[in-house]
């Protein structure tokens, strides 16, 4: 995306250049080397991470409830080489971070489920939910335990289709694992649904300084203004009434 707008500035450049304005070229041109050497060469990706991730840079300790549900959000699969569908790499961190949630709240004796949110938005033929859950089971989560969604196709989807489900089964305490960029519009979807939950990263991204740019540099950036936009649209469609009515805080 990022590589995408600076190519179509050079473009706008070369029109201008055309069009006898050499001094606008020149200075677009200008620009883009600036924003190219910017992102490429990491201070935009770490400014942008860190901002994004500043409130999830350190697990908090958890207050376990009586009745504690995990929410697992999806990040994708795959599907491999012999046809088996997969968690991509971006989710073995929060399956991972989930079943380590799991294993805590067990020992204290209190009931704990897993709610794995995700259904199967690259039509692969399984939901995220049914392939996690298979991940998790092997990493100790009884299945007897496992609450799955599997219809949603985006996060806001995962908090729209999470809330009955939490709700019948009457969480008292609700932990929302993502990757730490992801959490701060994950919260944002969820409180907007009645859930009051408790962020907790499952992994923690950064740019890198270089002297040179890098493509990695790009990507994250592409990632860092996926969940700001994001955000940005959610309080636009807010402020324009077409967002769903937000649920009362705390009414889950």
């Amino acid at each position: 995306m990022t590589l995408n707008v600076l190519l179509i500035l050079v473009l706008l450049a070369i029109v201008l250049a055309f069009l006898a304005w050499r001094r606008c070229s020149r200075t677009l041109l200008a620009l883009v080397v600036v924003m190219w050497l910017a992102i490429g060469c990491g201070p935009v990706p770490i400014w942008l991470l860190n901002r994004l991730q500043s409130y999830a840079a350190a697990d908090a300790p958890i207050a376990w409830g009586q009745r504690n549900a995990i929410v697992l959000l999806g990040a994708g699969t795959v599907r491999t080489g012999n046809g088996r569908v997969e968690a991509n790499l971006a989710a073995y961190g929060r399956i991972g971070k989930t079943a380590m949630l799991y294993r805590a709240c067990r020992q204290t004796g209190r009931l704990c489920k897993v709610e794995v949110s995700g259904g199967d938005a690259r039509r692969l033929g399984e939901s995220e939910a049914a392939v996690y859950a298979d991940d998790l089971q092997r990493l100790g989560v009884d299945a007897a335990d496992l609450l799955l969604e599997s219809r949603s196709m985006n996060t806001w989807q995962n908090a729209q289709f999470s809330a009955p489900l939490l709700k019948s089964w009457g969480a008292d305490r609700v932990l929302l694992v993502s990757s730490g960029f992801h959490l701060r519009r994950g919260m944002l979807y969820f409180t907007h649904f009645g859930i009051q939950a408790t962020p907790v990263r499952a992994d923690y991204v950064d740019g890198e300084m270089s002297w040179l740019p890098l493509a990695y540099n790009f990507t994250m950036t592409d990632v860092a203004l996926h969940e700001y936009a994001g955000i940005a649209r959610y309080h636009w469609y807010n402020a324009m009434g077409w967002n769903v009515q937000a649920t009362k805080p705390g009414s889950l």
